[in-house]
């Protein structure tokens, strides 16, 4: 009785382990392609862009659209250490009355700037000015500047306009059109005019043509 008792709890209870077993794989399979199931990224990677994000407007664009008098407020950070009337004194930076196309670390008689930007090279363009502004830090390594950045595009572009009003004044760039799509080619065949050359053709003269070179090759 006994023996009968383990054969029939031991059947019973490999037929529960073979059910999940089936169970957990027939799970994996039909989940497989679950649009629930959210694919995200294991890893982020440095400078890759996700499908669909959007890289904000151009500088170009903000410029065309920025503020001078919202850049006056933002220099008013500035003042501690940099003077911009024109004539005005170096402080603890430079006068930066026309700053604008100088050239980097070379532009402001009397001041000492550090190596980071006197060896820099070339001019405080919108771009640098921009990138400048962003992070002194990363422009140019090694920058006496102890200001962090702005990390507000919108009040770089601000700032870059206010600065370019004081002094002689840069052009701004132009804002790129955006490209417009081509028209699809027109059918050559179409356009051209090409068509059956006995399309309008006489009949009587085609059935001429045809049968001309037969009477021919009778004489």
């Amino acid at each position: 009785m006994t023996d009968r008792f383990n054969t029939i709890a031991g059947w019973t209870l490999f037929a529960g382990i073979v059910a999940l077993g089936l169970s957990i794989i027939s799970g994996h399979f039909f989940n497989a392609d679950s649009p629930e199931r959210p694919e995200k990224m294991g890893y982020p990677i440095e400078g890759v862009v996700e499908e669909g994000a959007s890289e904000g407007p151009s500088l170009a664009m903000l410029l065309s659209t920025a503020d001078p008098a919202a850049g006056e407020k933002i220099f008013a950070k500035c003042t501690a250490c940099h003077t911009i009337a024109q004539g005005g004194a170096n402080g603890i930076g430079p006068n930066l009355y026309g700053t604008v196309d100088e050239p980097i670390g070379k532009g402001k008689a009397g001041f000492a700037f550090s190596s980071a930007l006197s060896d820099h090279g070339g001019n405080w363009t919108f771009e640098n000015l921009d990138e400048w502004l962003k992070s002194p830090r990363s422009f140019a390594p090694g920058t006496k500047m102890s200001f962090a950045g702005l990390g507000s595009a919108e009040d770089r572009a601000n700032m870059i306009v206010y600065l370019n009003s004081m002094g002689p004044g840069v052009p701004l760039p132009a804002v790129e059109a955006p490209a417009e799509a081509k028209p699809d080619e027109p059918d050559e065949a179409v356009e051209g005019g090409a068509a059956d050359p006995t399309a309008d053709s006489d009949p009587a003269a085609a059935g001429a043509e045809v049968t001309a070179p037969a009477a021919a090759a009778k004489n």
